[in-house]
């Protein structure tokens, strides 16, 4: 395919390689990276409701599609299940399906359950997930004995306290009351008080969108016992079904386990690891006074290494075990740190947001502190919502804000098993994108992976540069976290958006570092440092924060401060701040908020990912910073060298919405300067608006082609079609046009909107680019019968030269949509989520289907245009 340079009409440049051998073999895996950068896909089972020729059928089309793997999620049925979960009908099609994967050269990854968080029918109430229950009474003067009782099945009381005050004036302090032999002691009074009872109780919680025999409470995750026998009944039958050797990794999703704030042995584990016994103050959870902060931060700093130590370093010694890395979203409830992160092999993120505090940064600060070359994140997990509406812009516009984020590895979200002879569209999960063949627009998906192939492998070479760490101030967060438990969403609310944002958009990157990180980070690696609102430190970490300046680093601190010789800034001073005491790592100008800019160093140049991540063109000059004299400019639609230069000039790029570009500087041998091709622009162009045809490939009733007058919609006459048309016209070109390259272009996506009003938006962190281009999704240009290239993000041009002769040409383009229309006629699924419901309940509910056709668009929207230029 020869696709439209990132210059219009500049000519792929032949450079002489006169450079060194690493920046060659750099050169030369760009444009051949190795296979295992390929993203990888989500695989969902339903049920699991599984037939093996269905699974060899879909892992031959995710291997061609360009995906290296697959990881297994077995959820909810979406028909009757014959052979339940862990069944040994079910662990020989997994089996089946590993032996496939590796015929097929493809990774195969399990996760470690069903549904999320881990847990199932073999956890009883002594390894369930626990919470802390508070109960309150008023009682009166009078002495009293009160039996201690079970209020709900499985509770355990942990403490009574009395404290004087009543229900409405509550009490500041309480003290603790003595429970001997099941009851508690309850001493006369001298006025009104209130009894405070602290209960271990059961969080209730079950799995989340569990398989058929999957069932169950989600387990303690504070406890190894739960860990081992969690992995005794689930991970080791998993195993033996398939060996070690055809296992990639494997794998816990996101940390959900709501509530849960106890575990049975946490007073032990308390005042072991904290030196004193927190049962007498233990009411200041959900009291505030003298001493509660403190209270807090220990306990809920307790919980955290137990969470690390009971939960991720029992599931990574059993992988270590068995020869495999154990992979892990590390972030949410139990309230886990980015250090978290140290004690399990493979760390992964879930959210884009390449100026915010996401959880895929929590994930890749991780892996940068802790010298992992490879880090991953879940993505599509909102895309376009809902299912079928993504495109392949979406899903490349999403791609990007987390290469931004410093991830390098895909897992994508996901490819929905499905019966190939399943009514409608077939079975798809309840929420995110549903990215598979059935898509009308897949003919782009290789290309699209061929792209994030080439992106990741250029992304895990040498170290991620970031000039600023911005620090957790754990200590100020913990006592503020109430029942969230979420040190991530908490971190994210008191630090603010205003603070990732300047940052960024100053021209530096950053990661966050904790007080664990600064053990294995040294002062001199931290040349500036963010303080927000941090004003309890541990002293380790102050002593770290006295080494980075002694090393010539800056502290900053927005807020108010517990460091005394920070320099304070607020987040209106904070960019001149940063001006002040570091250089921007590259600049951008005139200042484009939406150019995002990641950088990797290895031992002889700087590597610079340069995306646009907004919906408009954008033209501007970037000066990276780099000690490199040269540089060369890297397309990575095709791997090609599009340019180069001096570093000391600025360097003019154009990147059409969503589109980037690869920036390379190192020292060149020899002659460092290329003159840019003559008479670059245009000299002649003609609209493509005359006769035209079209015709419905995958309508049965089609008679054939059909005349047609562009732009063309097909839903203006034909509702509730997905799939293909062809548009065929011929081209008369003149010899002198082949002199130069000729272009068909279509013209720009134009700016559109999140949707077709504010109450029909995309949900949530639900990703979609928001233009509407000329081509409805994809289009696929054959010239005289030879395919000469594929569209499906801007710019929507193409050099067709090559495919052209002099005279008479015959244009054919064929133009894939979206499945929307056929999700929106679709009654199928809701025959399959009824029958679901009525056998095995409630386990999930399809979302945002009503929107399936808010504000889409088929067909050719734009009459395309050839343009020349002539001697």
């Amino acid at each position: 395919m020869r696709r439209r340079p990132l210059e219009a009409f500049n000519p792929t440049l032949e450079l002489p390689v006169t450079d060194g051998p690493l920046i060659g073999e750099l050169r030369q895996g760009f444009r051949s990276p190795s296979a295992d950068s390929r993203p990888m896909m989500r695989w969902w089972w339903f049920g699991p409701t599984l037939t093996r020729t269905e699974l060899e059928r879909e892992l031959r089309a995710i291997a061609a599609a360009g995906f290296g793997g697959v990881e297994i999620s077995y959820v909810y049925p979406l028909a009757p299940v014959e052979h339940p979960f862990l069944s040994a009908e079910f662990l020989a099609h997994l089996r089946f399906a590993a032996d496939r994967a590796r015929q097929l050269g493809l990774r195969f990854d399990l996760t470690l359950g069903s549904g999320w968080s881990f847990g199932g029918p073999h956890i009883n109430v002594d390894l369930a997930a626990r919470k802390l229950h508070w109960e309150r009474f008023e009682v009166q003067l009078a002495a009293a004995d009160v039996s201690v009782t079970e209020p709900w099945p499985g509770d355990r009381l942990v403490a009574a306290y009395v404290g004087d005050g009543t229900a409405q004036e509550r009490p500041a302090e309480f003290a603790e009351l003595p429970i001997v032999e099941g009851v508690i002691r309850i001493p006369q009074g001298g006025g009104p008080r209130v009894i405070l009872l602290a209960y271990s109780r059961t969080t209730g919680q079950s799995v989340k969108r569990a398989a058929a025999g999957a069932e169950g409470p989600v387990l303690d995750h504070y406890s190894a016992a739960a860990a081992e026998e969690h992995l005794r009944r689930v991970a080791d039958p998993l195993i033996a079904a398939v060996p070690a050797e055809l296992v990639g990794s494997v794998f816990c999703d996101s940390l959900e386990v709501y509530s849960a704030d106890w575990t049975p042995e946490l007073l032990t584990e308390f005042q072991r690891r904290r030196g004193y016994d927190a049962r007498p103050r233990l009411f200041q959870l959900i009291v505030d006074g003298v001493g509660a902060d403190r209270l807090r931060i220990d306990f809920y700093r307790t919980l955290t290494e137990l969470y690390e130590e009971n939960f991720v370093a029992v599931f990574q010694r059993w992988a270590a075990g068995h020869g495999i890395p154990f992979r892990i979203q590390g972030y949410g409830t139990p309230p886990a740190t980015v250090s978290s992160y140290r004690f399990a092999d493979l760390y992964e993120g879930e959210g884009w947001g390449w100026k915010e505090l996401t959880q895929t940064r929590w994930a890749s600060s991780a892996a940068h502190l802790y010298g992992k070359s490879v880090v991953s994140s879940e993505v599509w997990t909102w895309v376009h919502s809902p299912s079928f509406r993504a495109t392949p812009l979406d899903l490349k516009g999403e791609a990007h804000e987390h290469f931004l984020l410093g991830i390098n590895q895909f897992v994508g979200h996901g490819w929905p098993y499905s019966p190939s002879d399943a009514p409608g569209l077939g079975w798809f999960f309840y929420a995110s994108g549903a990215l598979d063949d059935r898509n009308p627009w897949w003919a782009a998906m290789p290309h699209l992976n061929g792209y994030l192939q080439r992106l990741s492998w250029l992304l895990r070479q040498g170290e991620h540069v970031s000039g600023v760490k911005i620090y957790i101030p754990a200590g100020d967060v913990y006592p503020t976290m109430g029942g969230s438990l979420d040190l991530w969403r908490d971190t994210r609310r008191h630090v603010g958006p205003e603070i990732p944002r300047v940052v960024r958009e100053y021209g530096l990157d950053f990661d966050l570092i904790d007080d664990d990180a600064v053990d294995v980070l040294a002062p001199q690696d931290a040349p500036v440092v963010i303080l927000p609102k941090a004003t309890v430190i541990p002293d380790t970490t102050r002593s770290w924060l006295d080494q980075v300046i002694a090393a010539g680093g800056s502290v900053i601190a927005v807020g108010d401060s517990g460091f005394r010789t920070a320099i304070d800034a607020t987040t209106d001073t904070l960019a001149a701040t940063l001006r002040e005491v570091s250089p921007p790592d590259v600049t951008v100008t005139p200042a484009t908020p939406e150019i995002g800019v990641v950088h990797r160093r290895t031992a002889d140049s700087d590597i610079y990912f340069v995306a646009n991540t907004g919906n408009g063109l954008r033209s501007f000059e970037i000066a990276p910073h780099t000690a490199y004299s040269d540089y060369e400019l890297w397309d990575p639609a095709t791997g090609d060298v599009r340019g180069r230069g001096r570093t000391a000039a600025l360097l003019a790029l154009q990147l059409h919405p969503y589109e980037a570009a690869v920036i390379v500087a190192f020292n060149r041998d020899g002659d460092a300067t290329a003159a840019p091709p003559a008479n670059a622009a245009a000299t002649g162009s003609q609209r493509l608006d005359g006769q035209w045809t079209v015709e419905f490939l995958d309508d049965p009733g089609s008679t054939g082609p059909v005349p047609v007058t562009l732009p063309h919609r097909w839903e203006a006459d034909r509702t509730g079609y997905s799939g293909s048309a062809a548009y065929e016209t011929t081209l008369h070109i003149e010899p002198s046009w082949l002199t130069g390259p000729v272009l068909l272009d279509f013209g720009p996506a134009e700016v559109a909107e999140a949707g077709s009003t504010d109450s029909k938006d995309i949900r949530g962190n639900s990703y979609r680019a928001h233009v509407s281009p000329p081509v409805r999704e994809v289009a696929v240009v054959h010239v005289n019968g030879a395919e000469s290239g594929i569209l499906w993000a801007p710019p929507y041009a193409l050099d067709i030269t090559a495919h052209l002769t002099a005279g008479t040409n015959r244009l054919r383009i064929v133009v894939h949509n979206t499945a929307a229309n056929a999700l929106a006629a679709d009654t199928a699924i809701h025959r399959a989520v009824e029958v679901s419901t009525a056998r095995y309940g409630r386990r999930f509910r399809m979302q945002d289907l009503e929107l399936a056709l808010d504000g889409v668009s088929s067909g050719l929207l734009a009459a395309p245009s050839l343009a020349w230029r002539a001697p």
